[in-house]
Parts: C-alpha cells; structure tokens; sequence
C-alpha cells in the first residue's frame, strides 16, 4: 500500500497549544531567537531531537512498575546488562544518565591536551567532552558526504585512507578511533558493515581500540540491511551483533534508539578501562548498578532495546522520513540525499544563498519555521561547529537545519502540516534575514546564545 501507515495504536495523547504568527514573533523575541530558549508547551511540532522526545509503549510503561530502586544490585540493572548484551556482547556494561556522560567519563581518562580522536564525525556533545580535556576532534567522513546530492548509500563511512594516513603520522597521539553510526552530524547518514570491519582492522592493526557511538544502531543496521549487498535477507538483530563484534567498546544514549526518555551507557572489553570508569561513575553518577538511573528507567531502556529492532517499526520510520523528503524535493527545497534515519536535514546555505554563512543561514530558516507555523527544528551547521576551541570563527562545512522526527509521537498529518509550513517559508524566503550573535558561552553556544537579526 502506499500509505504510510504508523505501525502502532494511540492510548494516550497530550493536547497541542496552537499558536498565533503574532504570539511566536514575541515568544522569540523573548527568546533572543534561540530556539532552545522557547518552552515546549508553545511549540506545535517540536523537531529540535530525537533524543528523549520517544513515546514509550505500553509494555515499557508495564515494565516501569517492575522498577526495583535498591541501591546496589537491583535486579533492573541485570535485565538491563541482558537486553544490552543480547545485541552488544561487551564485558562490561556501565549505565549513565544519558550518551554525553559516558561520553565524558571515557575522555575524561583517555582525553586530555596533544590527543587526538578522529572519528566520522563528533557530533556537538562528543566534540564538546573531547575538547574540555584539552584534546582534538578530527572529522575524517568519506568526501562524498560533502556533496547534498550524492546518492552514496552510505555517506557515513570513514574515509579509510586517510585514518591510515593519521595513524601512521600520528599514532602516538591516539587513544581510540570513533565511529559514529548513523552520522547525525553529515546527514543521519548510515555506515556500512564492511567500513565498520575496515575500520577495525586498521585500528588494531594500529594498537588502537575502536569504540562505536551507537545512539542510532538499529536505523544504520535497517540501512545496511536495505543497501549494502549481501545483508538483504539477514535479521535486523544478527546485523546489529555484528556491526560490535569488531568493536572495543561503545557509548550510548539510550534516548535515541531505545526508545528511553533518559538514560545511557558505556561499554568496553577493556578490564584497566572499566575499572577506572566505575570509579569515575561513582563519584559523578551513582553506583555501578543503576549509574545516575532510576531502576524503572533501566526497565524501560530494556524492553526499549528488543522493540527497536522490529522490522516493521524501522520500515516505517525510515520510509516517514523519506515522504517528508520526497516533499521538499517537490517544493523546491535542498535537502542532504539520500534521507537519514532519524531526521531529514534542509541545505539551508543553498536555499537561503543571501545569507552568508557567518550570518547563519540554519538559524534564520528555523526561526522562520517556528515563526511561520510553530515548528521547532535544530541548527547543524556554522553557529552547532563555526568556533573551534581556540575561538575563531569560521564558517562551518554545511549549514543544515535537522528536522528530527521523534519516535512513534507523530501521525502522517503532523508531516503533511510541516509541508505546509514549508510552502509558506518559500513564498517568502528572499526576505529571510541572517542573525549576529550577541552572546555565547565558551562551549555548545548553539544551547544558550542570543541572536539578534540584521537589519
């Protein structure tokens, strides 16, 4: 059939407020035009993530009165550790409050200044951890991912030959290799099971463990089912199992495909590793056994972790995506091709190409989306990764704007309106404004900074 249709039923809903144009142009005013910065009660379709915004199911909700809060050895913490274990089979399974605290734990003892951790691409918060150590985040994406409309179908991958080339030049200075799947960051762009064995082979081949951030695993593992030859006919499950037998160790936001409202881990073969990350863990999160989380929520993420590789479930999600995208394209409007798994990514450089990109052209397009019709999106692009560590500004590779669908919340009507909006965004986008910023912090400036519109 060609309708898609949600592959779940409604029990609960939550009432939307609507909004005026006139309400919105005050409420980011208010705001200083940081999206961040609106209250969720005066969004309509709130697109900033993914992350945390799923709607759990009614076995989840089940599973969350079986919560056990002891202190240590909860019983949620083993059927957690097994549900994690079924897909991921790590020695060790360290739970944390959400993705960017594991994050934090591990560069926090293999960081620190004159490292370097390449990856395919450090999304903000993995940046963010590696840099406060004093260390180095090198993006090294296949160049590909650099074209918006290269149908590669996986615009993911590491680019191989130049890992080599670093490791070989500067090896010394590496504690890990990253891969990030899917790459948020490029796209939601999927990596292939060969790139993740290749890049293996040349991490150890190096001496260097390869840690996975697997936030979206099972969408890249639906991708590669769908794309890469030879993976058509296999489970979903046996493709995850296989995309971290090659690994050492992983982070995780259980927020995104766990379908969890909070939580995370990190894991590692590594005995030295694990050790000193418990210890780590007990001072900032908690006890090893429910490490910042409510037992209910370990519940949650465990029953979360055999849902999200329902093959219905990925059908549908990855084919949401691609009618919002098969949409814009119709209206004229660049997007990142092929569509990502999570979220379709708008090449706002190319459709506002009066705004240069030090005025913020992402920015400027989600501020016209919440204004025109009450939708939040998020800004990838020269205010998320335009300031390096050393302050300077410049402009960033692309200039994107996320529209991240949230999971199993949205019917085919929230997607039909978004177009809407969208149309009425056109109409008007040769009178589109950039933005200056007015003030920032230090890091992640694109949570807390104030914009002020160019006259």
């Amino acid at each position: 059939m060609k309708t898609i249709i949600e592959p779940f039923r409604i029990k609960v809903v939550e009432p939307i407020r609507i909004t005026t144009v006139e309400e919105r142009r005050s409420l980011l005013e208010r705001a200083g035009w940081n999206l961040f910065a609106i209250h969720s009660e005066d969004v309509i379709i709130d697109l900033l993530t993914d992350s945390g915004t799923s709607a759990m199911s009614a076995d989840q909700w089940g599973a969350v009165m079986r919560g056990d809060e002891s202190y240590a050895g909860s019983p949620s913490y083993y059927r957690f550790e097994t549900a994690v274990r079924e897909l991921m089979q790590f020695r060790h399974v360290i739970p944390t409050h959400q993705g960017r605290a594991a994050e934090a734990i591990l560069f926090s003892i293999v960081g620190g200044p004159g490292r370097i951790v390449p990856s395919n691409t450090h999304f903000d918060t993995t940046r963010g951890n590696i840099e406060a150590t004093g260390a180095r985040a090198v993006d090294l994406v296949v160049r590909e991912a650099h074209d918006i409309d290269a149908r590669h179908p996986f615009k993911g991958n590491i680019d191989l030959a130049r890992l080599e080339q670093l490791l070989e030049e500067s090896g010394d200075s590496v504690p890990l290799v990253m891969l990030t799947v899917t790459n948020n960051a490029g796209g939601g762009q999927p990596v292939s099971l060969a790139n993740i064995r290749a890049t293996a082979e040349i991490a150890h081949r190096h001496g260097k463990p390869l840690v996975i951030d697997g936030c979206r695993f099972a969408e890249n593992a639906w991708f590669i089912k769908c794309r890469e030859p030879g993976q058509e006919s296999r489970p979903v499950p046996d493709i995850v199992r296989d995309m971290f037998s090659v690994a050492d160790g992983m982070t995780m936001s259980a927020k995104k495909d766990a379908f969890a409202n909070i939580g995370g881990w990190l894991a590692t073969n590594d005995d030295k590793l694990a050790a000193e990350a418990r210890n780590r863990l007990i001072l900032t999160e908690g006890f090893p056994t429910y490490g910042g989380l409510a037992g209910r929520d370990l519940e949650a993420i465990a029953i979360g972790l055999h849902e999200i590789v329902d093959e219905q479930y990925l059908r549908y999600r990855v084919r949401t995506n691609e009618y919002i995208g098969e949409k814009l394209l119709s209206l004229g409007v660049p997007i990142v091709q092929p569509v990502g798994g999570h979220a379709v990514f708008v090449d706002a450089r190319r459709f506002l190409p009066h705004i240069p990109p030090l005025e913020y052209p992402g920015q400027s397009l989600a501020v016209a989306l919440y204004e025109a019709g009450g939708i939040r999106a998020c800004e990838i692009g020269t205010v998320m990764f335009g300031r390096g560590p050393d302050g300077v500004e410049k402009a960033a590779d692309m200039d994107l704007v996320r529209l991240a669908m949230p999971r199993r919340v949205s019917t085919q009507s929230h997607a039909d309106y978004m177009i809407e909006v969208f149309e009425e965004v056109v109409r008007g986008k040769d009178e589109l404004r950039g933005l200056r910023i007015v003030s920032q912090p230090p890091q992640l400036r694109h949570f807390t900074a104030r914009f002020q519109p160019i006259s």
